[in-house]
């Protein structure tokens, strides 16, 4: 693969508990342990949404670089965005389904931040990559049949291009992954270019 010869001989660390984004960095080769970071993601006021999810990713990979003396930490942080609006994870099934009504017919942008913190350096950096995502008029009943699976509770923006939902995209405009929850290409050209050894 080809992060194999480029990665610094160190231990890696993924500040997540996404399968999606442990699924996404074992296909690209990364070896890695996994440690959630226990960051609060609804404390984070920051309205841009850029510096929202890299000021987020930043913070995952700091706090679980606070446990561990020697490694690469990856912290990611996904969100949709619409009509400037940043739309995070619903906090229950009517919240999911307003969050899809709104959704339907329209065009939003997924914004996925990503971190990459060094220990015992303490050195950092960030990314971010943003995607247009248009999805058809959805049919009522296509919203509650997906709400009442479950599928939007643990997804910004009430939704998982990975999941039943991928039937409510019709087009799509830049990084497929970074729809997923992690933009493989932008990641892994800034870990090579910011590789420390």
């Amino acid at each position: 693969m080809y992060l194999e010869n480029h990665l610094p001989h160190r231990p890696c660390y993924l500040a997540s508990q996404s399968p999606r984004r442990k699924q996404l960095l074992q296909l690209i080769g990364l070896k890695f342990h996994v440690i959630p970071s226990s960051v609060d993601e609804a404390a984070c006021t920051e309205t841009d949404p850029a510096r929202h999810v890299q000021t987020l990713a930043l913070a995952k990979a700091e706090e679980v670089g606070r446990r561990v003396e020697t490694g690469l930490i990856v912290g990611a942080d996904t969100i949709v965005v619409l009509d400037e609006e940043i739309l995070g994870k619903p906090v229950d099934e009517d919240e999911a389904a307003k969050m899809l009504r709104r959704l339907s017919g329209r065009t939003h942008q997924v914004y996925t931040g990503f971190a990459i913190h060094y220990r015992p350096e303490g050195e950092s950096i960030t990314g971010y990559e943003v995607t247009n995502v248009h999805f058809r008029p959805l049919e009522e009943w296509e919203i509650r049949s997906y709400v009442d699976s479950g599928g939007p509770m643990d997804k910004a923006g009430a939704y998982g291009i990975q999941d039943q939902s991928a039937l409510f995209a019709d087009r799509i405009e830049g990084c497929f992954y970074n729809v997923v929850g992690f933009p493989l290409t932008r990641f892994y050209l800034t870990l090579l270019n910011f590789n420390k050894e």
